[in-house]
């Protein structure tokens, strides 16, 4: 095997990483420990963010009896923890606030009275009263006013309406309920069309 071949020429060695991590790492803080601090530890409590640097045994030593609550009460203890599920950030009841607690539909309110409930507005029907609520006046577009004047009906009529006017004007126009007659096919057709207009603009 000859040293010193060209192929040996090109090797390259990697350069040890960690041998060069050691030398720039500070020295570790444990008393009387001179190797290189590689591992940080948090400092404690109120000091977010500041670590210690010690060699990997004293970083496993300073774990073991690190305490975070150190110095701190139970009651303490046990405030911290319940902050600490909301981020230590501040909260309010839901739904509830000074003003409404000093109105005097709050009391009935707490009280389960009927009468509070019959005063609210409820739009959606949240609270399944059996009273049907008034439904908005469509205005119809031209096209939609047309195909109601075809099937003989005005603005107010219903989906109920239409589709009850629509299965008599077919079954009064079919072609073979009319021996073919041209005319009633002529009818038939726009009674078709019409009610098309009126299922795809939501009428019925």
């Amino acid at each position: 095997m000859n040293a010193n071949s060209k192929i040996f020429d090109r090797i390259r060695v990697r350069p040890d990483r960690d041998a060069e991590a050691k030398s720039r790492a500070p020295r570790c803080q444990w008393d009387g420990c001179s190797e290189p601090g590689l591992h940080r530890a948090p400092v404690g409590r109120m000091k977010e963010g500041e670590y210690f640097r010690f060699c990997i045994d004293h970083v496993r030593a300073y774990n073991k009896g690190y305490n975070y609550f150190s110095g701190l009460g139970d009651n303490d203890i046990a405030r911290f923890q319940k902050e600490a599920l909301t981020g230590h950030r501040p909260t309010w009841v839901m739904g509830i606030n000074g003003s409404a607690k000093s109105s005097p539909d709050f009391a009935a309110k707490r009280s389960g009275r009927a009468g509070y409930y019959s005063r609210v507005r409820d739009p959606f029907n949240l609270f399944g009263e059996d009273k049907p609520r008034p439904q908005p006046q469509r205005k119809a577009r031209p096209l939609e006013a047309k195909a109601l004047e075809t099937l003989g009906l005005d603005e107010k009529a219903t989906g109920a309406d239409i589709k009850a006017r629509y299965k008599e004007l077919v079954k009064r126009h079919h072609p073979d309920a009319n021996g073919g007659d041209r005319g009633s096919e002529d009818r038939f057709r726009d009674v078709l069309q019409a009610y098309r207009v009126l299922k795809q603009s939501g009428f019925c």
